[in-house]
């Protein structure tokens, strides 16, 4: 296999109700169902080992398939602009993109998903973006997207129109429900896209790459989240057994080895730890957090009162956390001071994925 690794919330009815709508009204425009497969691989953004992995799927499927259109978490017209890119003789627009994705502060704007691109413009020159979430950069990408068709004479094109639809999603989501962002809305919108943009390809098959959360059959989980079908179930309720989905997240986290061991001690108790690894974020203003899993301690914390604080499995905890285990975070400030957090995993999930639950130790 070709080797590419380091080459590299608001809920209200009426939210629900326009977003179902707009697919509804998406699903008009086409004819009839495509009778395509879709195979949707479910992610932690960002994370390269994962990156290295989608490129030898596509790898496969673009030369053993002949697949060509690739559908990702990113709005209609990022997709259009890495379009254009694909097919220009330099990496302006690319970098323009990634320029975008800083200054939203996204989890996009890292090297490897430069570099992934990159090495999809080089090895798969044919491939096809579909952007089928809210227009979340409608203030910087979408405007500048607009100014282009603009420029070239396309005011009231169908690629205009549909910017426009983009750019209102991403609007409705955050600017209309300010408090938090209305992920009921998010989910189903970015349903109708898919349907729109799947089914004007007819027979063709297709490769889906999506947060975990999006790509796991069922529902968007508890946590106070709206109960509406996750993208891989909605799809599925259409499309049936042409839809396919795989788990790359869990497959990762899975075969990651702790780094070390060692002992800690909580309340005069000695628990042997094991070690995955220490990472800088500027979240809470927070430098740094090593991440220890407890072994055999579940029992002994499992009645500690809950703080309300959540670490969510998608994308923040760097392994594997099986039921009834329990997580330490040793974590460093941006005063110096170094404090312990306290973390199990009880069974609560979100949209599908583990969730560990915070929980109080009197030290």
């Amino acid at each position: 296999m070709r080797q590419y690794k380091k080459s590299l919330v608001a809920k209200s009815v009426f939210s629900l109700a326009l977003a179902a709508m707009m697919i509804a009204t998406s699903c008009g425009t086409s004819t009839e169902k495509s009778t395509g497969q879709i195979f949707l691989y479910g992610e932690g953004h960002g994370i390269p080992e994962i990156m290295e992995r989608q490129l030898e799927i596509w790898h496969d499927y673009y030369h053993s398939q002949n697949m060509r259109h690739m559908f990702i978490e990113a709005e209609y017209f990022t997709a259009e602009f890495l379009n254009m890119w694909m097919q220009s003789d330099n990496d302006d627009i690319v970098y323009e993109l990634f320029d975008d994705w800083a200054g939203a502060g996204t989890l996009a704007h890292n090297p490897y998903f430069l570099e992934f691109f990159k090495i999809i413009k080089r090895e798969f020159p044919e491939t096809v973006f579909h952007g089928v979430d809210v227009g979340h950069l409608y203030r910087s990408t979408g405007e500048r997207f607009l100014q282009y068709l603009r420029d070239n004479g396309m005011q009231g094109t169908e690629r205009y129109l549909l910017a426009l639809e983009s750019m209102e999603q991403g609007r409705h989501f955050y600017r209309d429900h300010p408090g938090e962002p209305d992920w009921g809305f998010r989910a189903t919108a970015k349903t109708g896209n898919f349907i729109r943009e799947f089914d004007r390809l007819g027979n063709q098959d297709v490769m889906g790459i999506f947060g975990v959360a999006h790509t796991r059959f069922g529902f968007m989980g508890t946590m106070g989240f709206p109960d509406v079908p996750t993208l891989a179930q909605s799809l599925r309720d259409r499309y049936g057994d042409s839809v396919h989905s795989t788990d790359l997240w869990s497959w990762f986290r899975i075969g990651i080895e702790p780094a070390g061991r060692d002992t800690i001690t909580i309340n005069g108790v000695d628990y042997n730890a094991l070690y995955f690894g220490t990472d800088s974020t500027a979240f809470r203003n927070i430098v740094s957090r090593s991440f220890w899993r407890l072994e055999n301690a579940y029992d002994d914390f499992v009645g500690n009162p809950a703080t309300g604080d959540y670490f969510f499995g998608d994308e923040d905890f760097p392994f594997w956390m099986e039921l009834n285990q329990v997580l330490v975070m040793y974590v460093t400030s941006t005063d110096g001071s170094v404090s312990r957090w306290f973390y199990r995993s009880d069974g609560e999930e979100w949209q599908g994925i583990p969730v560990l639950t915070g929980f109080d130790v009197d030290e």
